[in-house]
């Protein structure tokens, strides 16, 4: 019987087990597998994870490497440039070919690259697989053949592509090696940086990501239209960093909920998620520069004092400060307290929409490039598919509406505790004003005047 050359694995942002198709192709294979991940150095990309992100994904390779120890694998650990890693991991396993699932933002598709050559240049194949979007950019496009730029055109166009595949199951078995390479612990890849403590209601890994699915299903789907904007209920699914890590895939989302009624809203967020990918995969440049360009000349008033007070929540508004609040302890916000404070930051203090983008991809668990860049192109107005500039939440208003009773500003702003609730998304009203909250940063009217006239010395 033939001898087969070992194939190596390289793990990524497809953290699983289930429905990976690199992985079930090596499987295929009968050859010996190595299960490899490199930690690369933060030099290497000016998008690395930030410390919360890197926290996170320290456990979640640990439940991996659990999985794949249950199956008869290791998984290796390697710190390096992935091109070089990767080389030699082939040179001491004798592994003929690479396989891993592709990646599409900027700095992912110039990694993959710079692998693909330098493997090639040893003799070693390279094989890649679909896995983090539902269909590949550039298969969705316009009647002229161009990518989309709105979403619900694309919205429509996805909806009319052919079939999704069944996801894959988990593979039982595995064949080993007999002899395993080198591999460095976890704690020696990540340090100390990432030992921050994860809260308790956070499960990373893919078994964690398999319940909070199933948890999803059963308690808030089907209420998921009505509640997603409410921060104060469990209205939302909580999966973007599960999602973002790979722990569970779009494709197995989709066809679990598919089928079930009242799943349309939640699906459609899945489809944002893929028009993001796309938009990034045509436009790598979008994580630096306006999709519109007249915005290149926008007259931002950047201010580190006005910055500092929005980061650490100290605006005077609650429904804004409890947001910026949360992020801070917890590592995430509610997406419809994200969309109000993004539009503070760049509408009432006239802060540069990057300045928003980096501190939300520093503190995030689930940090995406193509979610985080695009979501802050829409509420500033610069992006694809973005929000008409005179669009600007009033988070007094915002407030009133989603957390009509103060359940969620007062679990974050505890300062506010005995403000009567008539009076709790504006105290500077109440007749007894509290003593540790501050005042407004800047006054709602004046700030949208001064927004708007901003906006109009562009607007043509």
């Amino acid at each position: 019987m033939t001898k087969l050359s070992p194939v190596i694995l390289w793990f990524r942002r497809d953290l699983r087990l289930h429905d990976n198709p690199a992985l079930a192709a090596a499987v295929r294979s009968g050859a010996p597998v190595v299960a490899a991940f490199i930690v690369s150095p933060e030099a290497d990309d000016p998008w690395s994870p930030g410390e919360r992100a890197q926290s996170w994904l320290r456990v979640s390779l640990d439940h991996l490497a659990a999985s794949l120890g249950e199956r008869g694998l290791r998984l290796i650990l390697r710190i390096g440039r992935p091109e070089l890693c990767l080389a030699q991991l082939a040179a001491e396993t004798g592994a003929a070919t690479v396989l891993w699932n592709t990646q599409y933002d900027p700095t992912d598709r110039a990694e993959e690259t710079r692998v693909a050559e330098a493997l090639a240049k040893v003799g070693v194949a390279s094989r890649t697989h679909e896995s983090d979007v539902l269909h590949r950019p550039g298969s969705i496009l316009t009647g002229a053949g161009r990518p989309h730029s709105v979403f619900t055109p694309f919205y429509r166009a996805f909806l009319r592509m052919p079939p999704l595949a069944p996801s894959l199951s988990a593979p039982r078995t595995m064949t080993p090696m007999r002899r395993w390479p080198a591999s460095v612990s976890l704690n020696t890849a990540f340090g100390k940086q990432a030992q921050r403590p994860i809260l308790s209601d956070w499960h990373p890994g893919e078994e964690g990501a398999i319940k909070r699915a199933k948890r999803f299903k059963a308690h808030a789907l089907d209420s998921y239209e009505s509640a997603r904007d409410l921060p104060a209920v469990e209205g939302i699914s909580r999966l973007s960093p599960h999602l973002h890590f790979g722990e569970v895939s779009p494709r197995q989302l989709w066809q679990s909920l598919t089928t079930v009624p009242g799943s349309g809203a939640f699906l459609r967020q899945l489809v944002w998620r893929e028009f993001a990918r796309h938009i990034l995969f045509h436009k790598p440049e979008l994580t630096e520069q306006p999709m519109r360009g007249a915005f290149a000349k926008f007259p931002w008033q950047p201010d580190p004092v006005q910055t500092s007070a929005w980061q650490e929540g100290r605006t005077g508004y609650p429904l804004v400060d409890a947001g910026m609040r949360e992020l801070r302890e917890t590592g995430f916000m509610h997406n419809r307290v994200r969309m109000v404070v993004a539009s503070f930051l760049v509408k009432h203090l006239l802060q540069p929409w990057q300045t928003g983008t980096r501190w939300f991809w520093d503190q995030l668990y689930d940090a995406d490039l193509a979610n985080n860049t695009l979501g802050w192109q829409w509420v500033a107005g610069c992006g694809p598919d973005a929000a008409p500039y005179f669009r600007i939440f009033n988070p007094v208003l915002q407030g009133e509406k989603f957390d009509p009773e103060g359940a969620y500003v007062l679990r974050w702003v505890p300062e506010l505790k005995g403000v009567p609730v008539r009076w709790l998304h504006q105290p500077w009203l109440a007749s007894v004003k509290p003593r540790r909250y501050p005042k407004p940063i800047v006054e709602h009217t004046a700030a949208r005047e001064r927004a708007l006239a901003a906006y109009a010395t562009i607007r043509d």
